[in-house]
């Protein structure tokens, strides 16, 4: 059948295409869980994805319309006097950032002995930052010279000026980043309460050894995500401000800290060394130095039969980094997640070409290849080809956080051995419009376990391979 490239795949085209899970043994010696596909030469590699629905996936904010009740929110001028967050011990920033109404139902009676598997299932290097999130008024950007809806990098000094200005105004906390959505979403959707195998999910960055650094280690393991790197002794972990007007524009201002720098040492080695799944996040690419660490960390996941995702993350980063970008996806990426917008960044194409051409340009280079096109629906490219991956329908209420959704999604069907690209990519659409008609940016628990076993049940009874082996 001839394939049109101004039109998309049909969603009955069966492509050629193999995606298996191969279970083994739990021994970390072994390659176990790895997931196959063809190389669109021809030759077999290994491969897995993660994605980007809507907008760029730019660095997040939980919604301060959430009910108070679930919340607690306290003034900044009663949390380190006159707002320095370097001032304030950890207890008062749990109370600022106190745990959400799924926290306290996700703790698992085995997260103890869950914490150092034979092999980690995914494991994310990304930012770890803590997210401050606010409402103010236009007058108040104004005032600061801040323009509204943009993102910037501050210093030290310019934090604390920043946050003795927010002095009364109500704000809250939380384990900010595109990629620990993706990650605790994965966790809640791979939960021992669903019956299988629970997913091990980890996440690798750099936080300082300070009360900031201590609460996002907490809130991550809080939803089941071990965050494995050791805090940096007298380091500062970093922190993005994000301040929303009444029009729902968010402007951000992120002070990197200990954050910027990720180094690769023997530790981090180790981890990938007994990872399935290593996903990079496409910040780090703007950090001084990194992409000598994310050069190293694929060579390693390679070495190690591991699979390597990359997400796209923000056009501008595309665009002030394409080389390096370029090096690590021509190299080493064996999936690439991006919108439409950033696909055509990747592909030097204009405004005017349609997501369809860059996601099967990129396909020709990359083997599995996502592109994530808003309200439009989605594309999952391979070997030139394109299946097109309608929207998922629901009344939105917050799109922050649905391409985060989306990439759990599709992690989780490549971990549960899910061999429709078409099935795989509508339950990444269904759980992405779970997330838009929500509050918030996380996926629910409970929602997640219905997700799960509404599309086991599906994929099951459309008889698609769906392999749940330990």
């Amino acid at each position: 059948m001839a394939f049109s490239l101004l039109s998309p795949i049909p969603s009955s085209t069966s492509l050629s295409f193999t995606l298996s899970a191969i279970t083994a043994s739990n021994n970390a010696s072994s390659s176990s869980s790895l997931y196959s596909l063809y190389h669109p030469k021809g030759t077999l590699r290994t491969r897995t994805a993660t994605s980007f629905f809507g907008a760029s996936g730019n660095l997040r904010i939980d919604s301060m319309a959430d009910n108070y009740n679930r919340q607690l929110v306290c003034r900044i001028g009663g949390c380190g006097g006159g707002g320095e967050l370097d001032d304030m011990d950890e207890c008062e920033i749990q109370r600022i950032g106190n745990q959400d109404e799924d926290d306290e139902e996700f703790i698992q009676t085995n997260i103890s002995s869950a914490a150092s598997p034979d092999r980690w299932d995914v494991l994310g290097l990304g930012q770890a930052m803590v997210d401050f999130s606010g409402v103010v008024d236009d007058e108040f950007l104004e005032k600061l010279g801040l323009e509204k809806g943009t993102r910037k990098l501050i210093n030290h000094e310019e934090r604390g000026k920043l946050l003795q200005a927010m002095d009364g105004c109500s704000y809250k906390a939380a384990a900010g980043g595109s990629l620990s959505n993706t990650l605790v979403a994965l966790a809640r959707l791979g939960s021992q309460s669903i019956g299988d195998r629970p997913l091990n999910v980890a996440m690798a960055g750099s936080i300082g050894g300070d009360p900031l650094g201590s609460f996002y280690g907490t809130k991550l393991r809080r939803a089941n995500v071990n965050f494995l790197s050791a805090p940096i002794k007298d380091g500062t972990t970093g922190t993005v401000i994000v301040l929303t007007t009444p029009d729902a524009q968010r402007t951000m201002l992120a002070y990197q800290g200990t954050s910027s720098v990720v180094n690769y040492d023997s530790c981090l080695a180790s981890l990938i060394a007994k990872t399935n799944v290593f996903v990079v996040e496409g910040y780090l690419f703007e950090l001084p130095d990194t992409i000598r660490t994310i050069t190293k960390a694929c060579e390693e996941a390679h070495r190690n039969g591991a699979l390597v995702a990359v997400t796209a993350s923000d056009v501008s980063c595309i665009e002030r980094h394409y080389d390096d970008f370029w090096d690590i996806v021509g190299n080493y990426a064996d999936i690439v997640f991006a919108n439409s917008d950033e696909a055509r960044a990747f592909c030097h194409f204009s405004a005017e070409e349609s997501p369809i051409s860059a996601t099967r340009y990129m396909s020709h280079f990359v083997p599995f290849v996502s592109v994530t096109d808003g309200i439009n629906g989605s594309y999952i490219g391979v070997k030139g080809e394109a299946i097109y991956i309608p929207p998922s329908p629901c009344v939105p209420v917050d799109t922050c956080g649905a391409g985060d959704a989306y990439a759990s999604g599709i992690l989780y069907g490549i971990l549960r051995g899910v061999s429709d690209l078409k099935g795989m990519g509508d339950m990444a659409a269904t759980i992405a419009a779970t997330v838009v008609g929500q509050q918030g940016t996380r996926l629910r628990v409970q929602d997640a376990v219905d997700l799960a076993r509404s599309h086991a049940f599906r994929l099951n009874g459309s008889g698609v391979r769906t392999d749940l082996g330990s």
